[in-house]
């Protein structure tokens, strides 16, 4: 009767040890998520994790964005971060492929790569889209654009549309050099991301 008493006390101590475990959400971006030129608690990634836990949804983010980034090293990243046991996976990685012309084949089929691979681990992925300025020409900026609603199309993957709705081109709420967003700015991404990641929890 002892060893079963004890038995029970182990698998009841271990339960509560694992329900009270937060649930890991994973970012991986460049420079927009890595919360370039602001302290990281007024990033929009720490934001999140704070708005998340007022809620009692008992989360840890954990943010593998690097600035200056493009899609070919995601996989990497994501590779590394598979010992965490995330459970989502919000994909943020394409806009420098865009700024420096990169073959929209070549930046799909590294996004594909990273989705399979989390996929593959069970982690559900939220595809954060970007645009491009116009001066990049139509035809380049309509596939740019098209290339992540593909990739959600043949994924089935939560879709957020645009990482930067509301901040882009508004000098307000952007730094000095007009590209990344000031707290103010990362105050209203927060609010983007959150409206497509809390129903995944």
């Amino acid at each position: 009767m002892k060893s079963i008493y004890i038995i029970t006390l182990f698998f009841s101590f271990t339960s509560l040890v694992f329900a009270n475990e937060p649930r890991k959400i994973l970012f991986i971006g460049d420079s927009l998520t890595a919360g370039y030129g602001v302290a990281k608690e007024k990033s929009y990634v720490s934001l999140i994790e704070k708005e998340l836990n007022k809620k009692n949804k008992n989360v840890k983010i954990l943010n593998g964005s690097v600035s200056g980034s493009t899609t070919s090293s995601g996989k990497k990243r994501l590779r590394w971060f598979l010992k965490a046991k995330p459970e989502i996976l919000v994909l943020a990685l394409g806009a420098n492929d865009g700024l420096r012309g990169v073959k929209i084949k070549t930046s799909q089929e590294n996004l594909d790569g990273i989705i399979e691979l989390a996929k593959k681990n069970n982690i559900n992925v939220a595809l954060a889209g970007m645009m491009l300025p116009p001066n990049y020409g139509p035809e380049y900026t309509g596939k740019f654009k098209k290339m992540y609603k593909d990739l959600v199309k043949k994924h089935k993957l939560v879709h957020i549309p645009f990482l930067l709705e509301g901040v882009a081109a508004q000098k307000e709420l952007n730094q000095a050099d007009g590209i990344h967003p000031n707290e103010a700015g990362h105050l209203i991404m927060k609010k983007t991301v959150l409206k497509y990641l809390e129903p995944m929890l």
